[in-house]
């Protein structure tokens, strides 16, 4: 069964919608082709090529695949070192030690590529292109489409190379293009003193013929490999995954308080859709700001200037306050408690930085002096600042960071986790990550400095607390994914912001994009949402199809509940799909927010059915880091293919006997259909469909809508859908 769900988002822009889903020829499913492996060099001239599609070798000529030309101009100083029978490292060297280099690989033209890069410190986006020139600084995996046979008969079926830039040894790897659309190398170690000439293994390249499988297989080999993270399918998840939750961020800010949040855990048990499990997100903590003094005029950044003075809670969760709700708490022990016993809570998590906080730790505090913190300015690598500045790491540059010593971290973290737990909180969200990769001078460079911080955060976690009870935030730098041992649900995007309307489209994007790469080490995280909100339902389909956490950030009182309920259950549970929610083949080299005529469909299974979410994320806002403006006066019809095989892996679930019929189900009308389907989608609503596979089936419906069908899960499923004004 294909469960299909359509959402569109155009209120968000003038881009009215009129989507048609028109029929195309089913692509079979794709088997590993694997390759032999061996290396040679070119001795002839200045310049050699690599060879992909027997053996991984130096060669005079270029990286190709099966005769198509993908990567050309290789200079002499690039090194290939084979590996498995479809991939290898590939590096370079220098006549020159230094901390940071940057080397070029050789030509990429006329080839469809998805690069994932950040975009800020903290955050990656995917962009699409055919060229080197297209591939921004900062790319931390690149995927190239290789069609075989000619430029002018090309083939039907597609085969893959996966660029994954590591970690080798103390030097972090990362990719981009120049304007001679040259691939290029770009290795850093974030301490002038750790210096090399090479980087041999900087780049794992492999090649495959299904995305998804040289994806996993690509992951599961750097697994052992590196021996420095573990992929997402043999870590423990968190028991928060199949509960709903509510964060207290966008409902409150920094202004988040024991009142407000008995308000908010009523209204939401109130309406029907009880929260299971709560993050007091940032606001909670026992912290000093030198540049937000009371009564003065605030200065936007300030907050980031903040430094925890204890690892206690603040006077918030320990004053009396007046509160009709509940008897107000004396500490954070006897709140938790509270809260647990009156609203059926299963779990409290709260909020806390990497650093303890923005600003990490105040040095010459009585309670903090322990940990030997020292007071550092941040400084960003090119990279970074080839891109979008942050105002967070701004104001982290202008006011500085105590930096905890690294030999205290682990001291640090047990203190923390272990009061948090005698408070009885049950785990943690811990934000601000790749702060670290500047600050690491003096300090061991940023890869060794980020595996001494993570190693003890993941060990304070497994010592401390009885579920890997850990969120992970802005931490999308190969530094920290490659040093993911054990934690195992990652935020995958940048914040949802709630009044910015041209961010709401990107969101869902971005994620199912990122998914791709962070979807094999964790549990993507789409992040908090409004319920009540002009982009909700729009949000609500996405953590639907998502297989990712579930939780809002509604204020007290503004809810959705007719939304919720699609998602929660009476007991607060949900039905979280299988694995995490990424775009069908077909869209991965497709730009679904700025093209003008592109929709994403978003694909899962859960143990039954597949799944396929079908979204409209254009007109309503650009990609950041481009020159290039969203098409706002985009054509009034936007045509894509739906088929049962946008859905992978669908094999799992039909069985032996399964002959390829599939019956259709619409969400929204209740009607078992035929393939040709109309509907239609008002705006920010959705349009649903389920496709089940089908050995004998029938029914007779009470309703006259209700209808039977079986199709061929080699022939599509046709959509139409008409934008309405009413």
């Amino acid at each position: 069964m294909v469960q299909a769900i359509a959402a569109s988002c155009s209120p968000l822009s003038s881009l009215p919608l009129n989507a048609r889903l028109s029929p195309f020829r089913c692509s079979h499913r794709r088997s590993w082709r694997p390759v032999e492996a061996s290396r040679s060099t070119s001795t002839t001239t200045w310049k050699h090529s690599m060879f992909i599609g027997t053996r991984p070798v130096l060669k005079e000529g270029a990286l190709s695949v099966d005769g198509k030309d993908v990567l050309t101009d290789v200079p002499e100083n690039v090194v290939v070192t084979p590996l498995t029978n479809s991939s290898a490292f590939v590096g370079a060297t220098s006549n020159v030690e230094g901390s940071r280099h940057v080397f070029t690989l050789g030509v990429i033209q006329d080839i469809r590529l998805l690069c994932l890069f950040r975009f800020k410190i903290w955050w990656m986006i995917p962009r699409v292109g055919v060229s080197g020139s297209d591939i921004p600084v900062e790319t931390q995996m690149l995927l190239l489409e290789v069609r075989e046979g000619s430029d002018l008969e090309p083939s039907d079926e597609p085969s893959y190379i996966l660029f994954l830039p590591v970690l080798d040894g103390k030097f972090r790897s990362s990719l981009q293009g120049n304007m001679a659309d040259e691939l290029e190398l770009c290795i850093e170690s974030g301490d002038p003193a750790i210096v090399t000439s090479e980087s041999r293994k900087a780049v794992f390249v492999n090649y495959g013929e299904n995305p998804f499988d040289l994806m996993k297989e690509s992951m599961k080999f750097l697994e052992k490999e590196l021996g420095t993270f573990a992929v997402r399918e043999r870590k423990q998840m968190p028991a928060i995954l199949d509960w709903f939750g509510w964060c207290t961020w966008d409902a409150f800010y920094q202004e988040v308080n024991p009142k407000g949040i008995r308000q908010g855990l009523k209204s939401l048990s109130d309406g029907g859709t009880p929260a299971k499990f709560i993050i007091i997100d940032d606001g909670w903590q026992d912290t000093s700001n030198e540049f937000q003094k009371e009564g003065e005029p605030f200065v936007e950044g300030s907050e980031f200037g903040g430094r925890l003075v204890s690892i206690k809670e603040n006077q918030k969760f320990r004053r009396s306050e007046n509160g009709s709700l509940s008897k107000a708490p004396t500490d954070l022990k006897e709140f938790v408690s509270d809260i647990k016993g009156t609203y059926g809570l299963k779990y409290v998590y709260v909020w806390h930085a990497l650093m303890g906080y923005w600003g990490g730790l105040l040095p010459g505090a009585e309670a903090t002096k322990k940990y030997n913190p020292v007071l550092k300015y941040p400084m960003q690598s090119p990279g970074n600042l080839a891109n979008m500045r942050d105002l967070s790491l701004d104001a982290m540059e202008n006011y500085g960071v105590g930096v905890i010593d690294p030999a205290t971290i682990s001291q640090f973290y047990d203190d923390l986790h272990s009061y948090l737990v005698s408070q009885g909180v049950d785990g943690v969200k811990v934000d601000v990550q790749n702060i670290l990769e500047t600050v690491a001078t003096d300090l061991g460079g940023r890869v060794s400095l980020t595996r001494q911080f993570q190693e003890a955060l993941e060990n304070s976690i497994t010592v401390n607390f009885q579920d890997n009870s850990i969120i992970s935030c802005m931490g999308q730098s190969t530094d920290s994914i490659y040093h993911c041992q054990q934690s195992a649900i990652t935020r995958a995007s940048d914040d949802y912001y709630p009044q910015n309307p041209a961010t709401q489209t990107l969101h869902i994007a971005a994620v199912a994009y990122n998914s791709l790469f962070l979807g094999e080490v964790v549990v993507p995280d789409w992040d908090m949402f409004y319920s009540l909100h002009d982009a909700a339902e729009f949000h609500a389909v996405a953590r639907a199809v998502g297989g990712c956490p579930v939780y809002v950030s509604d204020k007290p009182g503004n809810h959705d509940f007719e939304i919720l309920k699609k998602l929660v259950l009476p007991d607060g549970s949900v039905l979280r799909a299988k694995y995490p929610g990424r775009p069908s083949r077909d869209c991965l080299f497709i730009d679904p927010v700025m093209d003008g005529k592109s929709l994403l469909k978003i694909w899962n299974m859960n143990n039954c059915t597949g799944v396929l979410g079908i979204f409209n994320c254009q007109g309503a806002g650009s990609w950041p880091c481009t020159d290039k403006k969203v098409i706002e006066d985009a054509a009034s019809e936007i045509s894509a293919s739906v088929s049962p095989s946008d859905v992978e892996f669908l094999e799992e679930v039909t069985g032996g006997s399964w002959t390829g019929d599939c019956a259709i189900f619409s969400f929204k009308t209740g009607m078992l259909c035929t393939p040709i389907v109309s509907g239609r989608v008002n705006e920010c609503h959705l349009e649903g469909f389920r496709v089940r596979r089908v050995n004998h089936f029938s029914y007779q419906g009470a309703q006259s809508e209700g209808a039977v069908c079986s199709d061929r899960i080699d022939r599509p499923v046709q959509f139409r859908w008409s934008h309405s004004s009413s």
